[in-house]
C-alpha cells in the first residue's frame, strides 16, 4: 500500500500515484521526474558539486547574523586577516570564511566554527543560534545535510572599560 492510499489522498493532477515498487514510484523523485539519491545534488541527469569555500562562507555569514558574535576566528586569523584586508586594500569587512572549517562530502557536511562574542550575551544561548542558523542556511542553499556544526568561543568582546571601573588608572607605583 503507498502512501496515498494509506491516507486516502489522491495523487496531483497531471502525476500518477506509483507505487515504491514501479517505475518511479522512488519516494525521493521530484516534480521533474528525476530519481535522487537521497541528496538533490546527484540526479540522473548530473551531479552538483560545491566547493569547501562556498560552505565556509555560507556558514561564516550564517554565524555573522547571530546578535552577540561580534567578531569570526581565533586571534591569529583575526590579527592576519586584519593585515591582509590592509595591504589587499580591502575594505574592512572580514573575509568571510574566516574562523570557518568545513569538511564537506558528497551529501553532508561538517562545520566547526571560533568566535567572538559580545560580554555579557549567554554563550550557550549564542552557541544555540548560530547551530541553529548554520545548519538552516547550509541546507537551504546547498541541499547538504549538516551532521555537526562546532561552536568554538575564543574570545569575549568588551566595549570600553568595565562598569564601576575609572576609564583612567592612578599608577600603582611612583
Amino acid at each position: 500500500m503507498t502512501d496515498l492510499e494509506r491516507t486516502g489522498r489522491t495523487a496531483p493532477v497531471g502525476r500518477p500515484a506509483a507505487s515504491p515498487t514501479q517505475p518511479g514510484g522512488d519516494a525521493n523523485a521530484d516534480r521533474s521526474g528525476e530519481s535522487s539519491t537521497g541528496s538533490d545534488l546527484e540526479t540522473r541527469h548530473g551531479t552538483t558539486k560545491i566547493a569547501d569555500t562556498v560552505v565556509a562562507k555560507i556558514a561564516g555569514m550564517a554565524a555573522r547574523e547571530i546578535p552577540g558574535v561580534h567578531e569570526m576566528g581565533g586571534g591569529a586569523a583575526r590579527a592576519i586577516g586584519a593585515v591582509r584586508s590592509r595591504v589587499q586594500g580591502q575594505s574592512t569587512r572580514a573575509n568571510a570564511g574566516q574562523g570557518v572549517s568545513v569538511e564537506v562530502g558528497r551529501t553532508q557536511a561538517a562545520v566547526d566554527l571560533d568566535l567572538v562574542a559580545d560580554y555579557g550575551v549567554s554563550i550557550v544561548q549564542i552557541g544555540q543560534a548560530v547551530r541553529s542558523n548554520v545548519i538552516d542556511r547550509i541546507e537551504s542553499m546547498t541541499g547538504l545535510e549538516v551532521t555537526e556544526v562546532n561552536v568554538s568561543v575564543d574570545d569575549l568582546f568588551a566595549e570600553g572599560p568595565p562598569e564601576g571601573r575609572e576609564q583612567q588608572r592612578e599608577p600603582r607605583v611612583q
